[in-house]
């Protein structure tokens, strides 16, 4: 597997898997790679013939007072990671590689980025568009795949494929949880023992209203109350 973090060399490797007829798939990553990833990387290496995962910790999506210094951050530890999982390549630029000296552009894909996550974090998915869009115009993918658990995220980068006429296939693969349902997550490394304890009664709140769906019950304040019950059960819990 091979380590690229410059932009000329990865547009150099993407052109000659394309000259020589290769599908690409490339998995976007913030890095610190758990099994939700390698389900990714896995997949793409089943359906192409070469894969390209990248890691860059994108400044442009972190509002100002997020976590993105304390991010968590092992490049030794992902790369061992992706290469067992199938990885061709990883692609890991530093920032200034990304957005040097003088970058101003960016990509704005309107209402869908406004509303729930990105009503609490303005701007974050403006960032998000905006690699998207530079990471796949530098590894020319033919397929790129994402992880269900980001919905919102998967609704904003659908967005900008289809309204920019991007040639690329996206996959959206289910999201991969713990034993105990909790999504499985890089951030989860945040969590304290007692917070990952409840951590996992989110899952269950979410299964408990599916479950009474399931049963017939259509009330929404019944369905509610099914959910919020479990979600009682953690007391610094806000919704």
């Amino acid at each position: 597997m091979q380590v690229i973090t410059t932009i000329s060399e990865m547009q150099q490797w993407s052109q000659q898997q394309r000259r020589m007829g290769k599908t690409i798939g490339v998995v976007p990553t913030m890095g610190y790679l758990h099994d939700g990833h390698c389900s990714l990387i896995e997949r793409a290496a089943a359906e192409c013939d070469a894969v390209v995962t990248t890691i860059f910790v994108n400044p442009l999506q972190f509002g100002q007072g997020e976590d993105f210094e304390r991010y968590p951050r092992d490049m030794e530890r992902d790369t061992t990671i992706a290469r067992a999982a199938g990885s061709s390549v990883v692609f890991a630029p530093t920032t200034a590689e990304m957005y040097p000296s003088g970058f101003a552009t960016t990509i704005d894909v309107g209402p869908i980025a406004e509303r729930f996550e990105g009503a609490f974090r303005p701007g974050h998915f403006r960032g998000v568009a905006t690699v998207v869009a530079k990471l796949f115009n530098l590894t020319q993918p033919h397929v790129a795949y994402f992880g269900q658990k980001d919905y919102q995220q998967c609704l904003v980068i659908s967005q900008m494929v289809r309204d920019l006429n991007m040639d690329i296939t996206l996959r959206i693969l289910p999201t991969v949880r713990e034993q105990d349902g909790l999504a499985m997550s890089s951030r989860n490394v945040y969590l304290s023992a007692e917070q990952r304890r409840t951590a996992s009664l989110l899952y269950r709140a979410l299964q408990a209203g599916i479950d009474a769906i399931a049963r017939g019950e259509r009330r929404r304040q019944h369905i509610n109350k099914r959910m919020q019950e479990i979600l009682d059960q953690i007391p610094d819990a806000r919704i």
